[in-house]
């Protein structure tokens, strides 16, 4: 049980984002970017950067029956997905957040994920956990510790300047985590 002061900590932190959370307490599957691109923050929806594959990939891998438009971003909650990011400030790359910039987001955001208690918490792209959890082996994928008491997912990083996977590449690597989602138990 957390204390009247965490919550408070963590409701402030909460309502300083730049970018709403998208997030109800149980949700399926939170995704979970690095921080918000500008034109996300600027315009208050997730994945509105131009190039931006997040909002395709969810529907190929059949996430949704249609591909969602960022201004639809809240809509997510209906189908029992909900969005955040590890750093609230916003950035045109999230090479411009420096690791003590991350690592010192990491109680909070380790409180958001407690507090919400998503069934799986997805990273998009392996630089937030890694500097969160201080290890730097991470694989792609479901990994071996929880975190916030979610199970934790590795993704890529569906942005435009991530080509290191094709469309394909990222339609499978998400499609994995939808299906272990539909079948688990917890």
């Amino acid at each position: 049980m957390r204390s009247n002061d965490s919550l408070l900590a963590f409701a402030s932190a909460s309502s300083a984002q730049c970018l709403p959370d998208i997030i109800e307490p149980g949700l399926s599957v939170l995704f979970c970017g690095i921080n918000p691109g500008m034109r996300a923050a600027a315009v208050g929806h997730h994945f509105d950067g131009r190039g931006n594959r997040f909002w395709r990939v969810l529907h190929r891998a059949g996430f949704t029956k249609e591909e969602f438009r960022p201004e639809n971003d809240r809509e997510l909650l209906r189908h029992g997905f909900g969005l955040t990011t590890a750093v609230s400030r916003a950035t045109a790359r999230a090479d411009e957040l420096s690791r003590v910039e991350i690592q010192a987001a990491a109680a909070q955001f380790e409180l958001k994920i407690e507090h919400y208690a998503p069934r799986f918490v997805a990273f998009l792209g392996k630089m937030a956990l890694a500097e969160m959890s201080g290890k730097r082996d991470i694989e792609w994928g479901l990994q071996s510790s929880r975190f916030g008491g979610a199970r934790a997912w590795v993704l890529p990083n569906p942005s435009g300047l991530n080509r290191s996977f094709s469309l394909d590449a990222l339609v499978s690597a998400y499609r994995e985590l939808r299906i272990s989602a539909e079948s688990s138990d917890e």
